[in-house]
């Protein structure tokens, strides 16, 4: 009675268009209306990175990826609602809408996810300590919840990059180059819940030893938006270094590339 008399007092609303939500729905933050508008990625595209446009000979997006990185996906086009869905949660303080953000990437078909573990792709120290938390993370910890699956905190990023939003694919890469060091923890089974804080990872690394000795579940990278991949394959060439074998990625936007010619 007294959630229902706060919700006639102060109605909750959505994020995104500020109208007003119904006590069915008031625990969201994003409306039915602004979720019905996200324009779904949908096929035909390129099988290995989820590019849809007419492919004509080798896809060049995806070209100077590691061999071990197969695929990757996107939920919706970055566009409009779904552009301001994605401020909401890096920008204006709002890590909750991930579990919004996650609804829409759980809907995509990975092929083997049932044994798959989580890696968020990490912000930078600095882009860490502004934002007080990391996007990725949060939007693969809703996600592992959904797919019951775990979260492994595999990746750290040793120094910041410069913004790519008016680089090139090729300066993207070079941007990135060398971002991401894999932490000296091995895979294990998975003692912890889904989705959960702990990763079930422990450090039985000694110095020196070979991660790649060691077996590793297939890995599903987590970002909050795909533009050329450069980012997810970067992080996907430390983890194939340390020993992984099996390498994917989602995330819930996918911007419109600009032309670059």
């Amino acid at each position: 009675m007294l959630e229902a008399l706060e919700q006639l007092l102060l109605p909750s609303e959505c994020t995104l268009c500020h109208a007003l939500l119904s006590f069915r729905n008031h625990r969201r933050l994003v409306c039915d209306l602004c979720r019905h508008r996200w324009r779904a990625v949908c096929p035909p595209w390129c099988e290995r990175c989820g590019q849809p446009e007419p492919l004509f000979g080798p896809c060049r997006l995806c070209a100077p990826w590691p061999d071990a990185f197969s695929t990757a996906r996107s939920a919706v086009w970055l566009e409009s609602g779904a552009r301001a869905a994605i401020h909401a949660l890096k920008y204006r303080g709002l890590p909750r809408v991930a579990d919004e953000l996650a609804e829409a990437v759980a809907r995509i078909p990975i092929p083997g996810r049932e044994r798959a573990w989580l890696v968020p792709v990490p912000l930078g120290p600095r882009r860490q300590r502004e934002r007080g938390y990391n996007q990725s993370e949060r939007l693969a910890r809703a996600l592992g919840r959904r797919w019951q699956r775990p979260v492994a905190d595999l990746l750290v990023r040793v120094r910041d990059t410069a913004a790519q939003t008016a680089l090139t694919p090729e300066a993207r890469l070079a941007n990135v180059a060398g971002a991401f060091e894999v932490r000296n923890r091995s895979p294990e089974t998975p003692g912890s819940r889904p989705g959960s804080g702990e990763s079930g990872l422990e450090s039985r690394l000694t110095p020196g030893a070979s991660p790649g000795s060691l077996p590793w579940p297939p890995l599903i990278l987590v970002d909050d938006v795909f533009t050329t991949g450069a980012t997810l394959a970067e992080a996907a060439r430390a983890l194939a270094q340390a020993g992984a074998r099996t390498i994917l990625a989602v995330t819930f936007g996918r911007a419109v590339l600009p032309d670059f010619s």
